[in-house]
């Protein structure tokens, strides 16, 4: 059986440390564990005014794609100490959604950044704003790559062994926390 993960990352520049790392968590991802991007590009600024119209087709799109989802990856960088305008736009349109897509979904957070500490204060400001929607956040192993400059070559390829190696942990975990998390839901659910 496959477990179905969908990945929102908060960088649009193609050329992004966050997409690499993304890219490199697909293809080192474990057996069954399918990793999607979902891009995030079109997504308008939060606006009621446009919402009380009617949601954006493409808000609409990533809503179903979260809710057939069976876990979410939330891809960070740290912009000014926090999560890119982007991701939280984003965040800030889905969480609208009747159904709110968000709510008892395992998600796992990584991010990369030039900074020696990786994205530590956007991914914990991230685990602050989801509370309100209540995922099920998976607290370790935490991935933050530091210096990711110096981690990746030209062509976005993670050159380095050992940030390689806790990837490959923290997806092996995120794997076994959404099959757990599954099975509670399930258990509660009398399924």
């Amino acid at each position: 059986m496959s477990t179905k993960i969908v990945a929102l990352v908060g960088s649009l520049r193609q050329g992004s440390l966050n997409r690499a790392l993304l890219r490199e968590a697909a293809a080192v991802a474990p057996t069954g564990l399918e990793i999607e991007l979902l891009e995030i590009g079109d997504v308008p600024l939060y606006n009621s005014d446009v919402q009380a119209q009617g949601f954006p087709e493409v808000v609409n799109r990533l809503g179903e794609a979260i809710r057939q989802a069976d876990g979410i990856l939330l891809v960070t960088p740290e912009y000014n100490y926090s999560v890119s305008g982007v991701l939280k736009n984003t965040i800030d349109w889905i969480s609208r959604l009747p159904n709110q897509p968000f709510s008892e979904k395992p998600v796992a957070i990584m991010g990369a950044s030039m900074g020696n500490l990786g994205t530590a204060r956007a991914q914990y400001h991230l685990r602050q704003i989801l509370v309100f929607l209540n995922p099920y956040v998976m607290n370790r192993p935490e991935i933050m790559v530091p210096s990711a400059q110096n981690k990746f070559d030209a062509q976005g390829q993670l050159t380095d062994d050992s940030t390689r190696e806790h990837l490959v942990k923290f997806l092996n975990a995120f794997q076994t926390f959404v099959t757990r998390v599954g099975a509670a839901q399930s258990v509660l659910l009398g399924k």
